[in-house]
C-alpha cells in the first residue's frame, strides 16, 4: 500500500479521467481519434458471475455502437474466471490474455483510449481501471455512456469495424490494489469505502454471495450516489463534498466492492476528485467465501 501513502487530498485530476459528448465527438473526428471499446454488461443478468452478463451487451453492441467502436466482452477478457475465496467472482485478468484482447480490439500504447457502457458507467469504470493498471496512459469514460450520446443525436452504427492490430502490452501496477489482508490492514488504519448497496452493507440481504455483511472497519459508500439523476457523474463539487463526508482526509484509501466492478466505479469517482485508492479485487465475492474472515454487520463500521 506504499504507493497510496500521502497522495493528494481531493484536488481535481487534470485531465479528468471523464469525457463528454462533444468533447468525444471532436475528437473522433481529429487527426488522432481514440480507439473506442463498448463495455456494455449486466450484473443481473442470467449468469452474469459466469460469463453471461457479456452476452447481453454483445447483443446491445449488435443493435447500435457508436461508429467504429469495438465491444469488449466484460466477463472473458477484462476479467479472469470466477475463484472464490482465491479472486473471488471477477479475478484479474492474466495480463497476456488481456493484452492480447486490446490488441485485437485496436488498443495502442500511444493511442488515447475512450471507454463506454450503457450508463451509468459501471462496467466502463472497470476497463478504465483495469486498462490503467495494466499501464496504459490515456483512458477516459463517455459521461452517461451510449445513452447521452443518443441523447446529443450523434450518430450510431451496426457496422463491426475490423480495427488494424494494436500494440499494447499489459504490464501490471499502473493502479495500487489490495490482497485480503491489507483491506482489513487499511479498515484499521485508514478508510476503506464500501461501494455496494446499503443494504448489503448493513448483512440485510445478500443476493450473490455466501456470506452477508461487510469487511470490519469498512465505511459504507455506495458507488450510484456518485451519479446523478441522469446517469452522469455528479458536478464535480458534490463529489469532493460527498468524500469528504465519508471521511477521506489525507489518509490511505482503499474500495471494495461485490466482486470488483463498481469499486472500480468508486475509484474512477475519486479520481476526477483528485483522490488515488487502491482496489481490493477479490472483494466481498472473495471474504465472504473464507471463512477465516471476520463478517460485521449493521449500519456501523464494525
Amino acid at each position: 500500500m506504499d504507493d497510496i501513502e500521502n497522495t493528494a487530498v481531493l484536488k481535481p485530476t487534470e485531465p479528468s479521467p471523464l469525457i463528454g459528448v462533444e468533447e468525444l465527438a471532436e475528437e473522433l473526428a481529429g487527426e488522432r481519434p481514440p480507439v473506442l471499446l463498448d463495455i456494455r454488461w449486466q450484473l443481473s443478468a442470467p449468469g452474469a458471475a459466469s460469463g453471461q452478463g457479456g452476452s447481453v451487451g454483445a447483443a446491445e453492441y449488435a443493435l447500435g455502437h457508436l461508429p467504429d467502436a469495438v465491444f469488449v466482452d466484460l466477463d472473458r477478457e477484462l476479467a479472469a474466471p470466477p475463484a472464490g475465496a482465491r479472486g473471488g467472482r471477477h479475478p484479474l485478468p492474466d495480463p497476456a490474455a488481456l493484452g492480447a484482447a486490446l490488441r485485437r480490439a485496436g488498443v495502442r500504447a500511444d493511442r488515447p483510449v475512450v471507454v463506454y457502457d450503457g450508463g451509468p458507467a459501471t462496467a466502463a469504470a472497470r476497463a478504465w481501471w483495469v486498462l490503467r493498471w495494466a499501464g496504459h496512459q490515456d483512458v477516459r469514460v463517455l459521461d452517461g455512456g451510449i445513452a447521452a450520446w443518443r441523447a446529443a443525436g450523434q450518430p450510431e452504427s451496426t457496422e463491426v469495424p475490423a480495427p488494424a492490430e494494436g500494440d499494447f502490452a499489459a504490464v501490471p501496477g499502473g493502479l495500487p490494489t489490495l490482497d485480503g489482508d491489507q483491506a482489513a490492514e487499511l479498515a484499521r488504519t485508514g478508510l476503506l469505502l464500501d461501494a455496494r448497496a446499503a443494504e448489503r452493507y448493513r448483512g440485510e440481504v445478500e443476493p450473490l454471495d455466501p456470506r452477508a455483511g461487510h469487511i470490519p472497519g469498512a465505511v459504507s459508500a455506495p458507488t450510484f450516489e456518485n451519479n446523478a439523476e441522469d446517469g452522469r457523474f455528479r458536478p464535480l463539487a458534490e463529489l469532493v463534498a460527498r468524500f469528504r463526508t465519508l471521511g477521506v482526509d489525507g489518509q490511505p484509501v482503499g474500495v471494495y466492492c461485490g466482486s470488483g466492478v463498481t469499486a472500480a466505479h468508486q475509484a474512477l469517482a475519486l479520481a476526477v476528485a483528485g483522490q488515488r485508492v487502491a482496489l481490493y479485487p477479490g472483494s466481498w465475492s472473495e471474504w465472504s467465501n473464507d471463512p477465516r474472515r471476520p463478517v460485521a454487520t449493521g449500519a456501523e463500521r464494525g
